[in-house]
């Protein structure tokens, strides 16, 4: 569960962000086995249903980062010393990047930090919580990734070092070639010498994962199954998704979690935006998304083969999290 993309029509989706949607939605359920983008997850309700996962004690994420944040980001700062120039792709509701700041206080003076993000709404809300921080000037890209780092960095005023955050396990959200192409496009747009500190979720006993992805409340289950809502909604679509159920698995040979919404009963789909007429059997599944987990010593080896060069791991064993912080060598 990670990033953000644009909201629904009500919160100011503009016609090319509904056609796309559409697009992405016409191409994925015809694959096989059919499967729905996990960026779609995030409209507003998805977005607030995701909020209330991070605060459920068997999503344990969220709040195991924050503690790391809170209790190493003196040390960060010091590692990067000094920093000059703050980047946060997929800052949420700044609340994370705000603990970092915080908690180096006494490692470093003033800040520009740029926020990027494609969803206007989490970059007005990170901003809110950032500008409140003494000596930080905030700047927000909306903007993918790759192109608001490109625009952060050209942006960026040149005093101190940069240092780049890819927290919340959102690299987990992409497959291991598409991690590696993406750090890879990361380790393009930054200089040599410039940070990156990424949070990555690590491999668990297989209940504590489930319980993570299925958790008792059915919070995560509304959460899935809020996409076929948003398709009904914004698509015209007539999906029945009374008839779809939450499905949750760990796939040990990939090293990820899995979601999936799995048709009770026999039903045809129409989803008049995107021209797709479709036959669930009983059953069948969409993939809605994959959440790679990782071995500290494998997130490593990971950004080495992307450029970068390790300059410290940080791992909190209990809470099954790892913050990894290198240098673009």
């Amino acid at each position: 569960m990670s990033m953000r993309p644009s909201a629904a029509p009500a919160s100011g989706a503009s016609r090319a962000e509904l056609e796309q949607f559409a697009g992405d939605v016409e191409y994925y359920l015809t694959l096989t086995p059919k499967q729905l983008p996990s960026q779609y997850l995030y409209d507003a309700l998805g977005s607030a249903l995701f909020d209330a996962i991070c605060e459920l004690p068997w999503y344990r994420i969220t709040q195991t980062e924050m503690n790391l944040l809170a209790r190493r980001g003196h040390e960060i700062f010091a590692r990067v010393h000094p920093v000059g120039t703050l980047v946060e792709l997929g800052p949420g509701s700044g609340e994370k990047l705000a603990t970092l700041i915080e908690a180096g206080r006494g490692s470093r003076r003033g800040l520009d930090v740029h926020l990027v993000d494609v969803s206007p709404t989490a970059l007005a809300r990170a901003a809110r919580a950032i500008s409140s921080l003494d000596e930080v000037n905030v700047v927000a890209h909306q903007a993918e990734y790759e192109a608001g780092l490109v625009e952060a960095v050209a942006g960026s005023r040149g005093a101190g070092r940069r240092l780049t955050l890819f927290l919340g396990s959102n690299i987990g959200n992409f497959d291991p070639p598409g991690a590696d192409a993406f750090l890879r496009s990361l380790r393009g747009s930054l200089d040599t010498g410039d940070a990156l500190l990424i949070g990555t979720d690590l491999v668990k006993p297989e209940a504590d994962l489930l319980l993570a992805y299925d958790d008792p409340l059915g919070v995560t289950a509304a959460f899935n199954r809020n996409l076929l809502v948003r398709i009904n909604r914004d698509l015209g679509g007539n999906f029945d998704v009374s008839q779809f159920h939450h499905r949750a698995l760990w796939n040990e040979a990939e090293s990820r979690v899995e979601m999936h919404l799995v048709a009770g009963t026999e039903q045809r789909v129409r989803i008049g935006a995107a021209s797709v007429e479709l036959t669930f059997t009983a059953g069948e599944t969409i993939w809605t998304e994959s959440s790679y987990k990782y071995r500290p010593d494998g997130v490593a080896q990971m950004l080495e083969r992307a450029g970068f060069c390790l300059m410290m791991q940080w791992t909190d064993e209990a809470g099954g999290f790892a913050l990894t912080l290198v240098e673009a060598s």
